[in-house]
C-alpha cells in the first residue's frame, strides 16, 4: 500500500463550486419553472423555489464562505427571465445586480466562469415554443447574450453559454416528464430542442468573441458512463453503445465536426455547418454510471432500459449510482478533442455526508492523471449549499453547506472541510484520506 503518496495539482488548478440562479436566487417568478412548481404534482412533496437560498437579496455572504474553503473558482448562472423579463425590454436593474455579484467574487479573488441559460426561459419565450422553433429562439438568444456580454464583460471572459441540452431536451420531451415542458416520447422535439440548443451555442459563441476578444467559451455536457447489465449480452452491450453515442458523443460531434447523427435528424434542424469549431473548452457534468438493458418494447430511448448495476453503492437520488472512476473513460474521448476541459459540475445527494468525503476524494484521484496530462484546467463541486433541486424540490441535499431553507442557516459539513483542506495542500494525500475517509485509502492507494 502507497498511503503516504501525494498527488499534486498545478498551482494554477481552478478548485470552484458550481450553482444555477433559480435554484438559490429566490423569486424568479418570470420564467417557466417558476410556472412548473404552481401545478400540483410537479415537484415532489409540493415544494416550491420559493426565497430559494436568497442569493438576489444576499449572495456575498456565501462568497464569503467560498473565500474560507479557498475557492479561487465559482460558476453561476444570469437568470435570463430577469435580464429580459418581457421580449426586448432590458432590466437594468437586474444587470447591476449581477455586476455587483461578480465584481464581489473578483474582489474576493474568485474567478467567475458565467453560464448563459441553465435550464430556464423567460416565460414570454416559453409561450413561443420555447427551444422547439430554430428560426425564433435562436435570435433571442443571440440577442440576450450580446446584452449581457456588453454589459459585463469588463468583469467576466469565462462563458459557458448553455447547461446541459441532452438533459433538456430528454427530461422536457422524452422520458418521464420531469421537466416543462413535461412531454414523454417525443423524439422528434426532443432531437429538435437539442439540435436548436446547439445551434443557438454556436450563435452565442460567434457573438460573444465579437464582443470580447479574449472570450473563452463552452458548454456544459452532461456525460454518464452507460454500462451493459449483461456484459455477454450482445443486445446489452448494443443497447449502452447507442446510448452512449446519443447522450454522450452526438452533440460534441456537432459541436466539433459540424455533423448530426441520425438521431438528430428526427429533429430536422437546419445544416450543422455553423457548429463546428464552436468550442474553446468542453465542460463535464458528471455524476455517475447508468446500468442498461435492452428492452424491444422502448424503441423512444434507443431500445435501452435503465437498470441498477447489482451491488451498485447508491446515493439518496433514487437512481444515484457512485461511481467515480467512471469519469475516465469519458476522459479519454474528450482527449481526442484536443481541448481543454472542466469539470463544470460534480457531486452526489448525500444527506447526512457519509459518502460525499469518499466520493471526493475518489473522484479527484481519477481526475489527477488527466490534469497531469493538462486535460483538465478546473473542478466545480455541485453544490456549496444545498439547494432547490429542480423536480426533487428540497428533497436531495448535495451542498457542501447543509441548508435550512425555512431559516436560510447553513452549516459546513465535513466534506466542507476536506475540500478546504485539499485545496490548502493543493493536493490529496494519505494523511488527507485517513481523516476523511479512511475506508477509502485501498482504493485510493493500492
Amino acid at each position: 500500500m502507497m498511503a503516504d503518496a501525494t498527488f499534486y495539482f498545478p498551482d494554477d488548478f481552478k478548485w470552484g463550486a458550481a450553482t444555477a440562479a433559480h435554484q438559490v436566487e429566490g423569486n424568479n417568478t418570470n420564467n417557466q419553472w417558476w410556472a412548473w412548481e404552481q401545478a400540483p404534482g410537479h415537484i415532489r412533496n409540493g415544494d416550491k423555489s420559493g426565497d430559494a437560498c436568497g442569493w438576489w437579496l444576499d449572495a456575498e455572504a456565501d462568497f464569503d464562505r467560498m473565500v474560507d474553503l479557498g475557492l479561487n473558482a465559482h460558476r453561476l448562472s444570469i437568470e435570463w427571465s430577469r435580464i429580459e423579463p418581457r421580449e426586448g425590454q432590458f432590466d437594468t436593474a437586474a444587470i447591476d445586480r449581477y455586476r455587483a455579484m461578480l465584481l464581489g467574487l473578483r474582489r474576493r479573488g474568485i474567478e467567475p466562469m458565467v453560464t448563459l441559460h441553465h435550464f430556464t426561459n423567460p416565460q414570454w419565450l416559453e409561450e413561443r415554443g420555447g427551444w422547439e422553433h430554430a428560426h425564433v429562439v435562436v435570435p433571442l438568444f443571440v440577442r440576450y447574450a450580446a446584452r449581457v456580454v456588453k454589459s459585463m464583460g469588463d468583469l467576466c471572459d469565462l462563458w459557458c453559454t448553455i447547461n446541459e441540452p441532452n438533459v433538456y431536451a430528454t427530461l422536457g420531451y422524452l422520458v418521464d416528464g420531469r421537466m416543462p415542458p413535461g412531454m414523454t416520447n417525443r423524439l422528434d422535439k426532443a432531437m429538435a430542442v437539442m439540435c436548436n440548443m446547439l445551434l443557438g451555442h454556436a450563435a452565442a459563441y460567434q457573438v460573444l468573441h465579437e464582443h470580447q476578444a479574449l472570450a473563452r467559451v463552452g458548454f456544459a455536457h452532461h456525460m454518464r458512463l452507460f454500462q451493459p447489465l449483461n456484459p455477454a449480452s450482445m443486445l446489452d452491450r448494443t443497447a449502452a453503445r447507442l446510448l452512449d453515442g446519443a447522450f454522450n458523443r452526438d452533440s460534441l460531434t456537432a459541436l466539433l465536426k459540424g455533423r448530426w447523427s441520425l438521431a438528430m435528424l428526427r429533429g430536422r434542424p437546419p445544416s450543422p455547418r455553423p457548429l463546428r469549431g464552436t468550442l474553446d473548452w468542453i465542460g463535464v457534468n458528471y455524476y455517475g454510471r447508468q446500468g442498461v438493458a435492452f428492452d424491444s418494447a422502448s424503441p423512444g430511448t434507443l431500445w435501452g432500459r435503465q437498470v441498477t448495476i447489482p451491488g451498485a453503492e447508491m446515493s439518496d437520488f433514487d437512481t444515484g449510482d457512485v461511481y467515480p472512476e467512471g469519469i475516465t473513460p469519458l476522459l479519454k474521448y474528450l482527449v481526442l478533442s484536443r481541448l481543454p476541459v472542466y469539470i463544470t459540475e460534480n457531486g452526489l445527494p448525500d444527506a447526512d455526508d457519509h459518502l460525499r468525503p469518499g466520493f471526493i476524494l475518489r473522484e479527484l484521484r481519477a481526475l489527477w492523471s488527466a490534469v497531469q496530462f493538462q486535460l483538465i484546467q478546473g473542478y466545480y463541486h455541485w453544490t456549496l449549499t444545498d439547494n432547490f433541486e429542480w423536480a426533487d424540490g428540497w428533497r436531495l441535499k448535495f451542498g457542501l453547506y447543509q441548508f435550512d431553507p425555512l431559516t436560510g442557516e447553513r452549516t459546513p459539513r465535513r466534506s466542507a472541510m476536506l475540500y478546504r483542506d485539499i485545496i490548502r495542500k493543493n493536493a490529496i494525500n494519505g494523511d488527507i484520506v485517513r481523516e476523511y475517509a479512511p475506508d477509502v485509502v485501498e482504493k485510493l492507494f493500492p
